[in-house]
């Protein structure tokens, strides 16, 4: 079994295309195995089936087709792994003539892989039930790693192409300084890329599409390149992942902080409004305490001013008139 340090969808992505043959159906695959699960992956260029498999399922599916093993999970996935992933590499089983595996289409467009085997001194039997993944399964782990590939092997073919009319350039000068060959056979023709690659696609293409099991298959270099670039994609991804979860830890931390900030800034305002409003009251209060104040002066004139006005008018002195002056 596999490590499962890393998640099993990055392991499957880093796993390159094989060819494998199957029921006479030529195939790429790629597979993951765990402790006591698996993801496979089937193509033959026109659909991809895939199958997942975790613990509970695998016991299930064994119970249902070995009625008569009684056996931990984990000791038939360690059989079926060593039996099944070499066929799934390309390399045939170890033993041949113990392992039987067959292909059949489904009508509904799944396939299904059966397998038989020896554990025990008693059959072993198991089914892979793959069905057609989905798109976006199929753009990660085929698509636009081929599309990467074919970039990259575009700007090699770029590069050599200036190398030659470097090289050509170089020839030509040894030529005009007196330079001749030693061997007729060795002299080439001036590299013209249009020419080049106009002559290339009309002797290649035709060729390679008739070696339908040829063109099928990725050769080492070619699962070499594929694994380099899932491998570079994965671990940029991953760096980036964790600068936006670095980014997000500082952001909340930031957080808090500002929620002080705000927190502090009503304070101070409610304090400042509180203020104001104390300062309003205390005007209040201050104008009440001056007409409270003045108010008992007021009252205090009051009586005066009241008495004086109760009290009646005194009457002029009348001037005696009489005898005696």
């Amino acid at each position: 079994m596999e490590g499962s340090g890393a998640p099993a969808e990055d392991i499957l992505l880093r796993r390159p295309w094989l060819p494998v043959s199957i029921s006479g159906c030529q195939l790429l695959a790629k597979s993951w195995f765990g402790e006591t699960a698996y993801h496979i992956l089937l193509t033959d260029m026109h659909c991809v089936w895939e199958e997942r498999m975790d613990t509970a399922d695998i016991q299930s599916r064994s119970q249902e087709l070995n009625r008569r093993l009684r056996a931990p999970v984990k000791a038939f996935f360690t059989h079926l792994c060593e039996v099944v992933k070499p066929c799934l590499a390309g390399v045939g089983s170890q033993t041949e003539n113990e392992v039987q595996i067959s292909l059949t289409r489904q009508e509904d467009g799944s396939i299904n892989m059966r397998l038989k085997s020896e554990l025990a001194g008693l059959p072993f039997y198991w089914e892979f039930h793959c069905t057609p993944a989905p798109v976006a399964l199929v753009c990660i782990q085929l698509v636009r790693p081929l599309l990467t590939m074919s970039r990259l092997l575009q700007k090699q073919v770029e590069q050599l192409g200036g190398l030659l009319v470097r090289k050509d350039a170089e020839i030509q000068d040894y030529r005009e300084n007196g330079a001749t060959l030693s061997r007729e056979r060795l002299q080439t023709d001036v590299f013209e890329e249009q020419t080049h690659r106009e002559d290339f696609i009309a002797k290649a293409l035709p060729l390679l599409c008739s070696e339908q099991q040829e063109a099928l298959g990725f050769d080492g270099d070619l699962q070499e390149l594929y694994t380099a670039i899932v491998t570079h994609g994965s671990a940029r991804k991953r760096k980036l992942s964790e600068q936006r979860s670095a980014e997000e830890v500082e952001h909340a931390n930031k957080e808090p902080e500002l929620v002080l900030n705000a927190s502090a800034g009503g304070s101070v305002s409610s304090e400042s409004a509180d203020g104001n409003e104390k300062q309003t009251n205390n005007g209040e209060l201050e104008t009440r305490g001056a007409k409270m104040v003045n108010r008992p002066k007021m009252q205090q004139s009051l009586p005066v001013t009241s008495t004086a006005a109760e009290r009646p008018a005194s009457k002029p002195k009348k001037k005696k008139v009489g005898l005696f002056k």
